[in-house]
């Protein structure tokens, strides 16, 4: 299957306004891609708990926008990346209700079900990668 991504917009995520930045972003990028408002909440939704985990957890990192076009579909792919002390226990943190903040615990599992694709790589010591994608209906 032949794929073509472009764009590639950046944003990185220092401090706690960066969070603003990327929501923004994403509701940009998804609406100029033509997603309903429904789907538009939902990526920004997902954007918004992933840099809300960077600010939080590791201090700093990116989130990065491609936009993906297949021949028979388009979407967006969305990456969080951060070097921060990666999580020990992906299992754990991908269940509901799980929370290290004090929050609802909805923040990972939350972001898995609003969109299409889901990976999750993390090392200890080494920071966690988040690859999330949404495609159009």
């Amino acid at each position: 299957m032949m794929m073509k991504t472009s764009s590639n917009v950046r944003v990185p995520i220092h401090k706690e306004l960066d969070i603003v930045r990327a929501r923004q972003v994403s509701r940009e990028l998804a609406k100029q891609l033509g997603f309903h408002t429904v789907d538009q909440a939902r990526i920004t939704t997902a954007i918004s708990e992933l840099a809300r985990n960077i600010y939080l957890y590791a201090g700093k990192g990116e989130i990065s926008f491609d936009i993906i076009d297949t021949r028979d579909r388009k979407g967006i792919m969305m990456m969080a990346a951060d070097s921060g002390p990666g999580i020990s226990d992906i299992r754990l943190v991908l269940q509901d209700g799980y929370t290290t903040s004090g929050g609802l615990g909805a923040g990972l599992p939350g972001v898995k079900r609003l969109m299409d694709e889901f990976d999750i790589q993390s090392n200890l010591g080494d920071g966690t990668i988040v690859t999330i994608s949404k495609w159009l209906q």
